[in-house]
């Protein structure tokens, strides 16, 4: 498998698992400065390989009404800033090509969203930038279809791939892991994130919204530990009844130290041989 180098000292598919983890979307500065900070402490303070993550546009919410986030501009600024004062390396959703230059300026990992995973345009656009690119699989695609995904962004030109496992559609309002696909992903030569959040997201359940059950997050997240995530991605709160985006699947902030302690464990043991 590549090895995958998102910034000094921080890889994906190394003998270290990747934690991604960061609000959904920019609430306002002093909010994600205040998330970056703390996951900052606690990468120095637990040796953990940690990239800050959050979006400057939610582009599909579920209703018209929901909140998007501050827009590419001024979305920007905010990771900018905060990359340079947190130290974490940084992620953020592009949702359309033009967007990809712009962003790749300021983070150092692309993502592209579930939906969009199969966008050819947007994956030459991000694997041009000569950034990691982070791709969420498809709800709707089994794992060996993103070999077509992979292919893409290898003939782009992308310095470096990470997949990310978030469930598959599974009947109305419902998600399924089936964690056969992280190894069947991992086949394909990259690092394989396991979405520890948006896997217990329960699509449109809320009515205008969607609503989650983020009370199996660390089930299903020591799961994909004991079956060899290289990585895992959270969407943290310090308070998710309260947050603008996705918090019915949020972990809340304060659990994170201890279950990703956890997870490094369990990764560990999952690597050793039989």
């Amino acid at each position: 498998m590549n090895t995958v180098t998102i910034a000094k000292g921080v890889t994906a598919g190394g003998p270290e698992p990747l934690f991604i983890a960061g609000p959904c979307v920019i609430e306002s500065e002093e909010h994600v400065r205040a998330l970056a900070l703390q996951l900052a402490s606690w990468a120095r303070e637990l040796h953990l390989q940690i990239v800050f993550k959050a979006s400057f546009d939610k582009a599909n919410r579920t209703s018209i009404t929901s909140f998007r986030g501050p827009g590419l501009t001024r979305g920007l600024e905010i990771l900018k800033s905060l990359r340079a004062e947190s130290g974490l390396p940084v992620l953020t959703d592009i949702h359309e090509p033009a967007q990809a230059e712009a962003a790749a300026e300021v983070v150092d990992i692309l993502q592209i969203p579930a939906f969009l995973c199969r966008q050819t345009d947007l994956l030459l656009a991000a694997a041009r930038t000569g950034k990691v690119v982070n791709v969420k699989k498809g709800q709707f695609l089994a794992p060996q279809d993103m070999a077509h995904v992979v292919g893409k962004l290898e003939k782009g030109g992308a310095s470096g791939i990470i997949l990310t496992e978030r469930g598959s559609c599974f009947g109305y309002h419902n998600l399924v892991v089936d964690m056969r696909g992280l190894p069947m992903m991992q086949a394909l030569g990259w690092p394989v994130v396991f979405d520890a959040t948006h896997s217990v997201q329960l699509p449109g359940a809320g009515g205008g919204t969607s609503s989650g059950q983020r009370e199996f997050i660390p089930v299903l997240a020591q799961a994909a530990a004991a079956a060899g995530a290289d990585g895992f991605f959270f969407e943290v709160h310090d308070n998710p009844a309260k947050a603008l985006s996705d918090g019915p699947n949020a972990l809340p902030l304060a659990q994170f130290p201890s279950l990703a302690k956890r997870l490094a464990g369990l990764r560990r043991l999952s690597r050793a041989p039989l």
